[in-house]
Protein backbone atom coordinates (compact mmCIF):
# COMPACT_ATOMS: atom_id res chain seq x y z
CA UNK A 1 0.00 0.00 0.00
CA UNK A 2 2.72 2.29 0.70
CA UNK A 3 4.57 1.62 -1.73
CA UNK A 4 1.65 2.37 -4.19
CA UNK A 5 1.24 6.06 -3.00
CA UNK A 6 4.79 6.94 -2.95
CA UNK A 7 4.83 6.11 -6.57
CA UNK A 8 1.32 8.14 -6.94
CA UNK A 9 1.67 11.39 -9.76
CA UNK A 10 -0.71 13.20 -7.23
CA UNK A 11 1.40 12.00 -4.00
CA UNK A 12 4.49 13.70 -6.16
CA UNK A 13 2.47 16.79 -6.59
CA UNK A 14 1.77 16.80 -2.60
CA UNK A 15 4.85 16.84 -1.81
CA UNK A 16 5.92 19.14 -4.48
CA UNK A 17 3.30 21.67 -3.07
CA UNK A 18 4.73 21.41 0.65
CA UNK A 19 8.59 21.50 -0.71
CA UNK A 20 7.61 24.05 -2.22
CA UNK A 21 5.57 26.08 0.65
CA UNK A 22 8.57 25.35 3.36
CA UNK A 23 11.20 26.51 1.37
CA UNK A 24 9.19 29.39 0.42
CA UNK A 25 8.86 29.97 4.28
CA UNK A 26 12.43 29.55 5.07
CA UNK A 27 13.38 31.92 2.66
CA UNK A 28 10.61 34.54 3.89
CA UNK A 29 11.84 34.10 7.47
CA UNK A 30 15.64 34.19 6.95
CA UNK A 31 15.79 30.71 7.98
CA UNK A 32 19.43 29.00 6.54
CA UNK A 33 18.62 25.23 6.16
CA UNK A 34 20.02 22.22 4.41
CA UNK A 35 18.68 19.93 1.43
CA UNK A 36 19.37 16.22 1.09
CA UNK A 37 19.43 15.40 -2.56
CA UNK A 38 19.51 12.72 -4.96
CA UNK A 39 22.85 14.10 -7.15
CA UNK A 40 21.79 12.20 -10.44
CA UNK A 41 18.93 14.50 -10.52
CA UNK A 42 20.70 17.90 -10.31
CA UNK A 43 22.25 19.82 -12.89
CA UNK A 44 25.29 22.45 -12.70
CA UNK A 45 25.91 24.98 -14.96
CA UNK A 46 28.82 24.76 -15.86
CA UNK A 47 29.37 21.66 -15.28
CA UNK A 48 32.00 20.74 -12.30
CA UNK A 49 35.01 19.10 -13.28
CA UNK A 50 35.40 15.53 -12.77
CA UNK A 51 37.26 15.67 -9.80
CA UNK A 52 34.51 17.52 -8.20
CA UNK A 53 31.90 15.88 -9.02
CA UNK A 54 32.68 12.61 -8.82
CA UNK A 55 33.36 12.99 -5.34
CA UNK A 56 29.92 13.44 -4.78
CA UNK A 57 27.66 10.45 -3.15
CA UNK A 58 23.71 9.42 -4.84
CA UNK A 59 22.25 11.55 -1.67
CA UNK A 60 24.19 14.58 -1.63
CA UNK A 61 23.50 17.18 1.25
CA UNK A 62 23.75 21.27 0.58
CA UNK A 63 23.71 23.79 2.91
CA UNK A 64 22.10 27.17 1.95
CA UNK A 65 23.10 29.91 3.94
CA UNK A 66 25.26 33.19 3.27
CA UNK A 67 25.78 33.87 -0.48
CA UNK A 68 24.10 30.52 -1.82
CA UNK A 69 21.71 31.71 0.35
CA UNK A 70 21.00 34.74 -1.11
CA UNK A 71 21.37 33.53 -4.72
CA UNK A 72 18.34 31.20 -4.24
CA UNK A 73 15.02 31.25 -5.82
CA UNK A 74 12.53 28.84 -6.95
CA UNK A 75 11.72 28.91 -10.51
CA UNK A 76 8.75 26.59 -11.55
CA UNK A 77 9.44 22.91 -10.06
CA UNK A 78 13.30 24.03 -9.48
CA UNK A 79 15.03 25.10 -6.74
CA UNK A 80 18.26 27.18 -7.94
CA UNK A 81 21.40 28.51 -6.32
CA UNK A 82 24.95 29.45 -7.17
CA UNK A 83 27.79 27.72 -4.52
CA UNK A 84 31.56 27.62 -4.94
CA UNK A 85 33.02 23.78 -4.99
CA UNK A 86 36.39 22.53 -4.38
CA UNK A 87 39.26 24.33 -2.74
CA UNK A 88 39.25 26.22 -6.13
CA UNK A 89 35.78 27.78 -5.26
CA UNK A 90 34.55 26.99 -8.65
CA UNK A 91 31.35 28.98 -8.89
CA UNK A 92 28.41 27.03 -10.87
CA UNK A 93 23.99 27.45 -10.51
CA UNK A 94 22.73 24.43 -9.33
CA UNK A 95 19.36 23.87 -10.07
CA UNK A 96 17.32 20.76 -8.40
CA UNK A 97 14.11 19.44 -8.98
CA UNK A 98 11.95 20.11 -5.80
CA UNK A 99 10.93 16.22 -6.21
CA UNK A 100 14.78 15.38 -5.73
CA UNK A 101 14.93 16.84 -2.08
CA UNK A 102 14.69 13.97 0.12
CA UNK A 103 15.26 15.96 3.37
CA UNK A 104 14.91 19.18 4.54
CA UNK A 105 17.22 19.96 7.24
CA UNK A 106 17.17 22.52 9.99
CA UNK A 107 19.90 23.18 12.70
CA UNK A 108 20.96 19.38 12.31
CA UNK A 109 17.47 17.98 12.28
CA UNK A 110 15.09 16.96 9.45
CA UNK A 111 12.57 19.52 9.28
CA UNK A 112 10.87 17.57 6.04
CA UNK A 113 11.12 14.24 4.34
CA UNK A 114 9.79 13.76 1.11
CA UNK A 115 8.80 10.13 0.32
CA UNK A 116 7.77 10.35 -3.40
CA UNK A 117 8.72 8.80 -6.12
CA UNK A 118 10.52 11.18 -8.72
CA UNK A 119 11.68 9.21 -11.71
CA UNK A 120 7.44 7.69 -11.63
CA UNK A 121 6.41 11.49 -11.85
CA UNK A 122 4.81 12.53 -14.80
CA UNK A 123 5.45 15.99 -15.74
CA UNK A 124 2.36 18.61 -14.46
CA UNK A 125 1.00 19.81 -17.32
CA UNK A 126 -0.56 23.52 -17.20
CA UNK A 127 -4.26 22.34 -17.93
CA UNK A 128 -3.61 19.90 -14.93
CA UNK A 129 -2.73 22.10 -12.31
CA UNK A 130 -5.76 23.16 -9.78
CA UNK A 131 -7.66 26.54 -9.37
CA UNK A 132 -6.53 26.30 -5.70
CA UNK A 133 -2.70 26.09 -7.00
CA UNK A 134 -3.36 28.77 -9.63
CA UNK A 135 -4.82 30.75 -7.33
CA UNK A 136 -2.15 30.74 -4.47
CA UNK A 137 0.35 31.35 -6.85
CA UNK A 138 -1.28 34.45 -7.84
CA UNK A 139 -1.63 35.48 -4.31
CA UNK A 140 2.13 34.73 -3.45
CA UNK A 141 3.26 37.05 -6.69
CA UNK A 142 0.78 39.64 -5.45
CA UNK A 143 3.12 40.49 -2.49
CA UNK A 144 5.98 42.53 -4.23
CA UNK A 145 8.22 41.03 -1.51
CA UNK A 146 8.13 37.24 -2.93
CA UNK A 147 9.57 38.71 -6.33
CA UNK A 148 13.02 37.86 -5.10
CA UNK A 149 11.87 34.29 -5.18
CA UNK A 150 10.99 34.40 -8.89
CA UNK A 151 13.34 34.14 -11.72
CA UNK A 152 14.10 37.39 -13.29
Amino acid sequence: MLFDIIKSPSFARLMETHIRDMLIFLFENDQNFGILCKIDQLDFDPPLPPHISDEFRSMTLFFLAGYTFESARIDNDVLIFEAGFGQENIGSFVSVPLLAIVQVIIDDTPAFVNLALPQERHPIQEAEKSEGVVNSMNAFLSNPENQKFMKK
